[in-house]
């Protein structure tokens, strides 16, 4: 019996590298961690007996989703004691995500931090019967729980889930239009126009780890959200004086968003969350260096999901 040749080991698994971090990612909410549980799936891989594999992208998903349950359940406690809110790492997506509704919404900074609310094992369960269709057996393959335990996570996660997120949203040129008018309002100091596109119980949520100075807790309310985003026209950011801040409308998350720059660097970035009228009920801002590499290497990743039903 002849077996498979390195090189086609690689090409296989290559082939379902994408599909790989987008499951590790939702499942993390962290760019280095998922790289590192898609990194895991190719060592195992590679060690594995192969000819017994009838089906590479499923057992690939299995490992990966496996070993960010692993890491997810490592890193709890440092997000739990996290300066300040903890939010996920952002990244650049290409306009492929954006298109597919769904795929959007599930990799949008909203939903990834509805899902930080979830159990470690809730939350792996939703990203795979939710996003990717995979089966209760399939999963519980993943997850090393019996088919029963994995319905009941499934049903807890999908009913928490149903009940931070909103079932419609503003569509996509609507999101589009306000982030433009936001971005510009923000940068010319304009807090009338601020006001008018966020609502009145507008939510800014900023992550600045500790690392540079930021909100401690979310800040509420319409008119101190507008004065916050009106001063960046204004006032010095984090050394940066606002003539040498450079402001960019990008696609992070699957859906449209704000990169902040200056001095060779990525200062920060923003996203937003939108009720069904287009307007912004919620505002991410991540600041925390740390959390921008992904934002800085200029790397645009592809986190949709399979165009084929997966059974």
């Amino acid at each position: 019996m002849t077996h498979p040749s390195p090189d086609h080991d690689q090409q296989v698994f290559n082939q379902h590298r994408n599909l790989l971090f987008s499951v590790a990612y939702r499942i993390l909410g962290t760019v280095a961690d998922a790289e590192d549980a898609v990194q895991d799936a190719w060592i195992k891989w590679s060690a594995a007996d192969r000819s017994q594999v009838a089906d590479p992208k499923a057992y690939l998903a299995r490992i990966a989703s496996n070993q960010a349950l692993e890491r997810l359940r490592s890193t709890r406690h440092q997000r739990e004691t996290y300066v300040g809110p903890w939010l996920p790492e952002p990244i650049l997506t290409s306009g492929d995500a954006a298109e597919a509704v769904t795929d959007a919404e599930s990799v949008s900074m909203a939903m990834l931090v509805v899902l930080e609310t979830l159990s470690p094992l809730e939350r792996a369960v939703f990203v795979l019967k939710e996003v990717f269709d995979f089966s209760h057996a399939e999963i519980a393959e993943a997850v090393e729980r019996s088919e029963a335990a994995v319905r009941q996570a499934a049903h807890r996660a999908r009913e928490r889930v149903r009940a931070r997120r909103p079932r419609f949203t503003a569509d996509r040129s609507r999101q589009r239009e306000v982030t433009e008018r936001f971005l510009a309002a923000a940068t010319g100091g304009d807090i009338n126009t601020l006001m008018e596109l966020v609502s009145p119980d507008v939510t800014l949520w900023t992550d600045g780890g500790g690392k540079v100075r930021q909100a401690l807790k979310p800040v509420v309310g319409a008119q101190v959200v507008a004065a916050w985003f009106a001063a960046i026209g204004k006032v010095a950011y984090q050394g940066v004086e606002p003539a040498d801040m450079n402001a960019e409308l990008v696609e992070i998350n699957g859906g449209p968003g704000m990169v902040f720059s200056g001095s060779g660097r990525v200062i920060a970035t923003v996203t937003f969350d939108f009720d069904a009228e287009g307007r912004i009920v919620a505002i991410h801002n991540i600041a925390n260096p740390d959390k921008l590499g992904a934002i800085a290497d200029g790397v645009t990743r592809d986190v949709g999901t399979p165009p084929e039903p997966r059974r």
